[in-house]
């Protein structure tokens, strides 16, 4: 496991990150969001030890992590550093081989690689004369070329079309099945909500919300749906003790539950009314869950 504990750092007088702790569990997906500015970038660049931590440390399996360990992780940092000059198979095999790999194991790792993210047929083109969206795909072939027993990776769907955000998506879930911990940063709250085991939410450099994405929605409060007969009145349920009507339109209201039990009584008076075509929990989107922790 990837463990990040009481991390701090500064930059001159701006705390940049402050005491943030989390972790990064074996054969999950974890959800880094946040605002620009939070310190999502500053916290992948120390997990990694491309920035020092002014407190804290980075731990992983048990331990204080070293240098070894970050060499077999996997990192797609924030600016790409690949060569724009140098042919696509090419300068992923040279990735490899500094990972240890012969040049023949590098190759056929590279090119079922690419061929998995749609660009084997630009294999012997140069970076350059690929679209910002294939250079991205390109990127993190070279953040998966040596198999690696970690994952860190600062916005890996940014720019890429819906078509290639499945084939990413798809094998960033294999490395999951096969027990890595990822860790990545994205702005597309939708798309974390998708794929995401956990969530950890950055705000003002601190960590504001952290753990399996499930609780944090079942924490966000507990609502129902309650749709009735064509026509019926709903505005009633208002007047449940317990009950905070969130929205109401026509024949559907969109209920909070604060009291332990209200479920029970707005069913039996709905049903004791007529028709009830739906009762059914709704947990909230990502999208709310965030804007009610960073206020």
């Amino acid at each position: 496991m990837l463990e990040v504990r009481g991390v701090g750092r500064r930059f001159g007088d701006v705390l940049a990150l402050d005491d943030a702790s989390f972790d990064v569990v074996p054969g999950r997906m974890t959800g880094f969001v946040g605002a620009n500015g939070t310190g999502k970038t500053t916290a992948m660049r120390i997990i990694m030890g491309v920035l020092a931590a002014t407190a804290g440390e980075v731990r992983w399996e048990g331990r204080r992590i070293t240098r070894e360990d970050r060499q077999r992780f996997g990192y797609m940092p924030e600016e790409r550093g690949l060569y724009p000059k140098q042919k696509v198979l090419d300068q992923l095999v040279f990735f490899g081989q500094l990972h240890g790999l012969s040049r023949s194991e590098a190759t056929g790792r590279a090119e079922s690689l690419l061929d998995r993210l749609g660009l084997t047929e630009r294999s012997k083109d140069r970076l350059d004369t690929l679209s910002l969206g294939n250079q991205q795909r390109v990127q993190i072939a070279a953040a998966l070329i040596h198999q690696p027993i970690a994952l860190v990776l600062d916005e890996p769907f940014s720019g890429l079309d819906p078509i290639a955000v499945d084939s990413m998506a798809a094998i960033l879930r294999d490395e999951v099945a096969r027990g890595v911990p990822v860790l990545f940063s994205s702005h597309q709250l939708e798309l974390v909500e998708r794929l995401c085991d956990d969530l950890v939410i950055l705000t003002r450099g601190r960590v504001a919300a952290a753990g399996p994405a499930e609780d944090l929605r079942r924490s966000a409060g507990l609502m129902y749906r309650l749709t009735v007969g064509h026509g019926a009145d709903v505005a009633w349920v208002g007047q449940v003790a317990g009950v905070v009507v969130k929205d109401m339109d026509g024949d559907t209201a969109l209920l909070e539950v604060t009291h332990p039990g209200a479920e029970q009584e707005i069913l039996a008076t709905a049903v004791g009314k007529g028709p009830v075509r739906e009762f059914a929990p709704v947990l909230p989107p990502l999208s709310e869950i965030f804007r009610e922790v960073i206020r």
